[in-house]
């Protein structure tokens, strides 16, 4: 009777430390996708108030050289303005496409931790 009391002791303990290592692996989940989300509603939000400063200044500065050119090559200066832009937007279509191809380091650490505890989980036996 002590040995299956002894067995089942060890069983149980066993699962009880398998809980354990999944329960953590949740919670270390469930902190990088938090932390995920914080960075990506930060990165939004100074995005957009970048882009809209940013959009400002060129705006100003391209009236402020159409007036300057205005009575002698006005339509130069708007041309050299759309192509300008034109390429600029090409570039960041570009660079978007780039980024959207590249593979997410979302859950990087979790899937790490879990490798190691397989590997600890299939040496010790």
């Amino acid at each position: 009777m002590s040995e299956s009391t002894g067995l089942m002791g060890s069983l149980k303990q066993l699962a009880g430390t398998l809980l354990a290592i999944f329960q953590t692996r949740l919670e270390l989940l469930s902190n990088e996708m938090e932390e995920e989300r914080l960075r990506i509603e930060q990165m939004l939000f100074y995005g957009s108030v970048t882009l809209f400063f940013f959009g400002l200044s060129i705006i100003l500065l391209t009236v402020s050289i159409l007036v300057l050119f205005w009575d002698s090559h006005r339509l130069l200066a708007l041309g050299s303005f759309t192509a300008l832009f034109f390429v600029a937007g090409l570039f960041a279509w570009n660079a978007l496409r780039r980024v959207a191809r590249e593979k997410s380091k979302l859950f990087s650490t979790s899937l790490a931790e879990l490798v190691n505890d397989r590997d600890r989980l299939t040496h010790r036996s």
